[in-house]
């Protein structure tokens, strides 16, 4: 089976499933909210015992590495045009390579839409991922892990195409080219961004140091950061007329990573419903009610054991150690994804 036949039937499978659990999960009890809580915290304590050998901070924190080199390689192509040094590439495992990657037109000086604000927060968000890898190399040492291969493609195979066509966004045999538009860029960024929150979030419960704690937490806020801004522009633009398809989108991305984590529904669109507002004029308006922080009813975010995050990256619900983005599969310990219950 293919990755994207895999990804189409199982976002199927659960569409019939889905708002059902989102209903329940927002209008549960605390109590019911922390239990759920807890059963993630036990998953990852059983995702680290299943491993063959016992996780070490340094495995924990090289998984968080792989992550940071596919997040750190998009944002630098697309904002400055060239991806990272190579200085910040090499480490134990099979070093890679990036396929594919461009600047994107943030100024609209090839005539599409401009929107130079988006492009300075592209390379604010670049520099910060960059700083993340050189960080971590840095607290790993002679442990890191090199980069990996990563496809960064354009193409109707590409793993960006893959996403958009479970997305919905386009359909099998187009193409999804994330630096073609400002507003592919924001949807390109999206496929990654939540991923990074709730992998952080899951990632701290299995790290014993408290100095990489502190770290791990403050990384994770950051992309928290990150993540609240590419959803605060999806919004923004997609109440517009000529970008109304964005949060249809946006939808479509949040589905699709839910078909691939499991049965859990951890993952929210950038718009929850629709409401009907009277104008001083009469008139009325339909605006759709903004979801910019994805959490359970408690207001807190959701987390991801590392499984959960490979079977996003890997575009496969299934247990596989590659694709996706990441076509021979990452570096380290960490590197199976798990078959969704």
């Amino acid at each position: 089976m293919t990755d994207s036949m895999d990804l189409t039937q199982a976002l199927d499978a659960r569409a019939q499933r889905r708002e059902e659990r989102r209903a329940f999960f927002k209008s549960a009890l605390g109590a019911v909210a922390v239990g759920a809580a807890g059963a993630a915290t036990l998953g990852l304590a059983n995702e680290a015992a299943a491993q063959t050998t016992t996780l070490t901070d340094a495995d924990v924190l090289n998984f968080a590495l792989n992550l940071e080199y596919l997040e750190a390689q998009f944002y630098s192509f697309a904002a400055n045009g060239v991806g990272l040094d190579n200085s910040l590439l090499t480490g134990t495992g099979t070093q890679g390579a990036v396929t594919g990657g461009h600047a994107v037109d943030f100024a609209g000086t090839s005539g599409g839409l401009a929107d130079p604000i988006i492009g300075r927060y592209a390379r604010e968000i670049a520099a910060d991922e960059a700083a993340h890898v050189a960080f971590l190399r840095s607290a790993l040492g002679s442990s890191a892990v090199a980069m990996p291969t990563i496809d960064l493609s354009v193409g109707p195979n590409s793993a960006f195409s893959k996403a958009a066509v479970a997305a919905k966004i386009i359909t099998t045999g187009q193409t999804f080219d994330p630096y073609a538009s400002v507003e592919n860029f924001l949807l390109g960024a999206f496929i990654f961004e939540d991923v990074g929150v709730t992998a952080y979030k899951g990632s701290i419960a299995l790290i014993t140091n408290k100095t990489y704690i502190e770290a791990a937490a403050g990384i994770h806020a950051v992309e928290a950061y990150h993540a609240a801004t590419i959803r605060q522009e999806l919004y923004r633009k997609g109440i517009q007329t000529p970008n109304a398809n964005l949060i249809t989108w946006a939808g479509g991305i949040s589905d699709a990573r839910d078909s691939l984590d499991g049965g859990t529904d951890i993952d929210q669109g950038i718009a929850t419903a629709t409401t009907t507002i009277t104008n001083a004029d009469s008139t009325t308006t339909t605006l759709n009610v903004s979801n910019i922080v994805p959490t359970d009813a408690n207001g807190i975010t959701y987390s991801r054991s590392a499984a959960q995050v490979l079977n996003i990256v890997y575009l496969n619900s299934a247990a596989v150690s590659s694709g996706g983005f990441f076509p021979n599969g990452v570096n380290g310990t960490i590197k199976t994804s798990a078959a969704s219950a």
